[in-house]
């Protein structure tokens, strides 16, 4: 009896052993056999990848431990997770945490809060991604018209007072003091379009103050380009901060061809010793409100209305993506809505912006210029996308450039791809510990067949996942294999930066 006894015992403590190592194991695995991109634009190199819990802790020659989990990388490319710094999806990670059409093209990190619109209070938002993680990590700016709307409310139509500016600086800190990792501005949109250049440096001195960056949506990306690129280079130069120029265009036929002049612009900024930074999307179509195209406000103006159309390349060139009060014109264009309606395209305009106005997909950039952008070193990708975006490039942005920019038009390297993916975003948002795969760094990471890797995302059917994209972990975990997503939420909200004591100063 007592010899059966020990026998017990014994059998019982080598399944708790067993069952520690049987864990331990679980929390770990090894790709092998990848051609592995670490993200700097180094060639490939064949290599295992081991993973334990979130972290990378290998890579190299070594074999898998007898039973760890293996996945076959043979074939494919290993990249670090896609790092998406201008997304739109802050409600979205809310209503939809999976996440589908983002992780599916291989964004393991997204940035919210672009175009000067941000969640508010950052705090309460990113306490809740906290409680409910997506599957994707979470960064967020600070938007210039949040601050903007919650100080000069509905009379924002002037300048700002020196006391409402202090105001708005006052609310940029707590931001940042809350999370935000930076301020973002969108100039051409309603209510940042009436402040001054003054009122963006102080408020990006307060974003400076705590380690962040100016992000701007530049006052115009049409006829008036160059004179925006050059507010946002004085902005930095005075404020002084780092600048991400959003989306970098030239969208009106007037400027056309002009992207080397653009460029050259920059290239004297970051001589100067400003760090100056833009992203690019891999389509020669904008999305965004209708009365964006008429600069001067006149919307009800022909002349003005008649110049806004021609600017673009005509009324076929704007198509509806959403409008409240004609929700027949969705998925059509101006010039076809025209002349089913036997009005002219600029009646057209008018009554529509009369209606409550709508969204457009305007197609009037060049893919001559896109390509002078993108094929600069200091130019990444981002999808200005998201989660139900109208536009492709939501759910198609990276495999678009992997497969048609890279695979098709030999425009860049894949490695070099994938740096302006990884470890160039990271550097901008102050990520030290992803963008790259080495030991150490956190398991975002992104396995797919450069062979096969596209876009499927159309302007008509918008929300079309892509394909070649074999896996994508996030923080050591699965968020998609094997064509779709196996409902892990991993995510988490990062801010770049050590965290700050958060006072909550309140508007008056």
């Amino acid at each position: 009896m007592k010899h059966r006894l020990l026998d017990v015992a014994r059998i019982l403590a080598g399944c708790l052993t067993l069952g520690v190592a049987a864990h331990g194991l679980a929390d770990s695995f090894v790709i092998t056999g990848a051609r592995v991109a670490d993200g700097t634009g180094k060639a490939l190199q064949t290599a295992n990848v081991r993973v334990e819990a979130d972290t990378i802790t290998a890579v190299g020659t070594f074999k898998a431990k007898k039973g760890e989990r293996v996945v076959d990388g043979r074939g494919l490319v290993l990249a670090p997770g896609f790092i998406d710094v201008h997304n739109h999806s802050t409600g979205g990670l809310i209503s939809d945490p999976l996440a589908e059409s983002q992780v599916s093209q291989g964004i393991t990190t997204v940035v919210q809060g672009p175009d000067g619109e941000s969640p508010w209070p950052i705090a309460e938002y990113l306490e809740k991604l906290r409680q409910a993680p997506p599957a994707v990590n979470v960064l967020t700016m600070v938007g210039h018209a949040t601050v903007r709307t919650l100080v000069m409310g509905d009379d924002f139509r002037r300048t700002a007072t020196d006391e409402e500016v202090e105001k708005m600086a006052a609310l940029v800190e707590q931001g940042m003091r809350e999370g935000a990792i930076g301020l973002s501005s969108g100039l051409e949109y309603e209510v940042g379009s009436y402040s001054s250049t003054g009122e963006l440096v102080a408020l990006s001195e307060a974003a400076a103050r705590h380690g962040g960056f100016y992000m701007t949506h530049i006052r115009d990306e049409a006829d008036k380009s160059f004179e925006a690129f050059q507010e946002a280079v004085t902005i930095g130069r005075d404020a002084p901060i780092p600048v991400q120029i959003s989306h970098i265009k030239l969208g009106t036929v007037g400027v056309w061809g002009r992207a080397r002049e653009a460029v050259t612009l920059f290239e004297a900024a970051r001589a100067e010793g400003l760090d100056v930074t833009a992203d690019c999307y891999p389509y020669q179509a904008w999305h965004a409100n209708i009365e964006v195209t008429v600069p001067n406000k006149e919307y009800d103006d022909p002349t003005s209305v008649e110049k806004a159309l021609s600017d673009v390349g005509g009324a076929a060139n704007l198509t509806i993506t959403n409008c409240k009060a004609h929700p027949d014109y969705v998925n059509r264009d101006l010039e076809a809505i025209a002349k089913a309606e036997g009005i002219t395209p600029v009646e057209l305009f008018i009554r529509i912006v009369k209606d409550g106005g709508a969204d457009v997909i305007g197609h009037s950039m060049t893919e001559k210029d896109v390509r002078v952008f993108y094929t600069q070193p200091w130019v990444m990708v981002a999808s200005d996308g998201g989660i139900a975006s109208e536009h492709p490039r939501g759910a198609g942005t990276f495999p678009k450039v992997l497969g048609r920019y890279v695979r098709e038009k030999h425009w860049f390297t894949l490695t070099e791809a994938i740096r302006k993916m990884t470890s160039l975003p990271a550097k901008r948002v102050k990520l030290a510990d992803r963008g790259v795969i080495r030991a150490g760094m956190k398991a975002d990471l992104v396995l797919f067949d450069p062979k096969t890797v596209i876009d499927r995302s159309t302007f008509e059917k918008p929300q079309e996942l892509s394909e070649g994209i074999r896996a994508v972990f996030v923080n050591g975990e699965a968020v998609w294999e094997k064509g779709k997503a196996p409902g892990a939420r991993p995510g988490r909200v990062l801010t770049g930066r050590p965290a700050e004591p958060v006072p909550t100063p309140k508007v008056r």
